[in-house]
């Protein structure tokens, strides 16, 4: 009976809403395997490191980002023989849904990092496929959990957040119907107390993020109208 090393590494789906469209946040691998190639940010775990902060260290090594600047939870496994030209290894990705942020700085094995659409790439390794659980999940998520917020600046006006849904979601709601799902949706979001304007039209009441982890009920994408 033969046994073989097995590494484990951390992958990173960042994604975010930039210039009204949902982007991955990518970086250019500046080693091989795959030299050249847009890839999700990662790295291999540390012999005295979790999880958890093994992709914290990713996020800020590849990237330059704050990993607390948005929501991060561990997507999924993916182990398939032959997904790394390296060798055996195993990879935990985690999601992240990030406010819009300025362009990052690459940094470890990264010769550059970048924000793309998430319609618009080819990626190295297996990352096609975990982009795809990720988006799908962020779908998913903004259905029964409120971190559609995790989108939007600290303060934002319903309007804003429909964009979101609508930029995911990859549909057009009716304003006044998702207006008036989100304000009676308990606990989703509640009213600042101030106005804003936006693009010359009428004040806008703006809101923040409520206390609730779900929506009660729930805003299902088959029922978004």
């Amino acid at each position: 009976m033969t046994t073989s090393v097995v590494s484990v590494t951390v992958d990173l789906v960042l994604l975010t809403i930039r210039h009204g469209a949902l982007q991955v946040l990518l970086i250019r691998r500046g080693i091989e395997p795959y030299l050249g190639r847009w890839a999700l940010p990662g790295g291999f775990v540390l012999a005295d490191e979790s999880l958890e902060e093994a992709a914290a260290r990713e996020l800020r090594e590849e990237t330059g980002l704050d990993p607390r600047a948005g929501h991060l939870e561990q997507l999924a496994t993916y182990g398939a023989p032959g997904r790394d030209p390296r060798g055996r290894v195993i990879t935990v990705a985690y999601l992240a849904l990030l406010p819009d942020l300025p362009s990052p700085v690459a940094g470890s094995d990264a010769a550059s990092a970048s924000w793309h659409p998430v319609d618009d790439v080819e990626l190295a390794f297996d990352h096609d496929r975990i982009l795809a659980d990720g988006i799908e999940r962020a779908r998913a998520k903004l259905e029964y959990t409120p971190l559609a917020t995790a989108f939007c600046p600290p303060e934002f006006t319903v309007a804003e957040l429909r964009a979101v849904y609508e930029t995911v979601w990859r549909t057009r709601l009716d304003p006044r119907n998702f207006h008036r799902k989100v304000t009676g949706a308990e606990g989703f979001v509640e009213p600042t107390g101030g106005t804003v304007i936006r693009d010359r039209g009428r004040p806008a009441q703006l809101f923040r993020r409520g206390p609730a982890t779900l929506l009660h009920p729930p805003l299902l994408r088959s029922a978004a109208g």
